[in-house]
């Protein structure tokens, strides 16, 4: 199995997945245009790509959906509050009949070699969901815009060779920065996004011997920075009641504006 982030970050949201067999985009938050020349990096375009996961609907995950869903005719993943949603937004154009697939939460189904388990996750949107991917005994999950974790989340993300968490914000950045305050609130609620204390201990939860690769993503341009989120999830690591050191295993921070380097796993 091979993940790759594509873009990450507050402002678009595109990560690929591929197995032997398939290849899978969970969010196009991203321009047309970033998709196509993501895919490319990837000796890859529109017309391998065999599914595409929705998370939830905000813009930062669906931008380039009507776009690349007209061009290519790609089958479309995601739950039905989600595609309600999705339809009722003027911006995505006209969707084509019959691509949209309604899924379930906790009801795993296929994309050729590949088995999808979506689960749900605490974010204020219609439907959100992560993505655990399974290909024969190798896993990877996508798991971003969420308030909060608990034993459920954490459930669907053992055992995995790779992991994509969200490490939003740095807590304090955020509360004296120049958001409003309702706008702080919702990112610190339960159904907002997960700081980099949060995310450390998130992963201290997960971590086991056979989790290969960790990458930091969706962080907040205003409330984040890199280098930041990355000593504040390494230090939860190695503060926590876990055998484990950031050492053991590689981290790295999902980009905001360009493509990660690929795992393969």
């Amino acid at each position: 199995m091979r993940l790759c982030s594509i873009a990450s970050g507050s402002s678009g949201n595109c990560i690929y997945v591929g197995s032997e067999e398939a290849h899978v985009l969970v969010d196009v938050g991203i321009s047309g245009k970033s998709i196509e020349k993501g895919l490319n990096s990837l000796d890859l375009t529109g017309k391998d790509v065999d599914g595409i996961l929705i998370t939830h609907e905000h813009s930062d995950h669906i931008k380039g959906l009507g776009v690349i869903s007209r061009k290519y005719g790609i089958p479309i993943y995601t739950t039905g509050g989600t595609a309600d949603a999705m339809l009722r937004m003027k911006s995505l154009g006209k969707m084509p009949e019959g691509l949209i697939h309604e899924i379930r939460e906790d009801e795993p189904f296929g994309i050729k070699d590949l088995t999808v388990n979506p689960f749900t996750i605490p974010h204020d949107a219609a439907q959100p969901v992560g993505y655990r991917l399974e290909c024969g005994e190798h896993s990877v999950g996508i798991a971003t815009d969420l308030g909060k974790y608990n034993d459920y989340i954490v459930k669907n993300l053992e055992n995995l060779d790779a992991v994509l968490l969200e490490a939003n914000h740095d807590i304090r950045m955020l509360q004296v920065g120049k958001y409003p305050y309702y706008l702080k609130q919702r990112i610190l609620g339960d159904r907002g996004h997960l700081s980099n204390e949060n995310a450390g201990r998130l992963l201290c939860r997960i971590l086991h011997d056979n989790l290969k690769a960790v990458f930091l993503g969706h962080l907040s341009r205003e409330n984040n920075y890199e280098e930041l989120a990355y000593e504040t999830v390494c230090s939860e690591v190695t503060l926590g009641d876990n055998p484990y050191r950031s050492r053991d295993f590689k981290i790295q921070v999902a980009k905001r504006d360009h493509i990660s380097e690929i795992i393969t796993v």
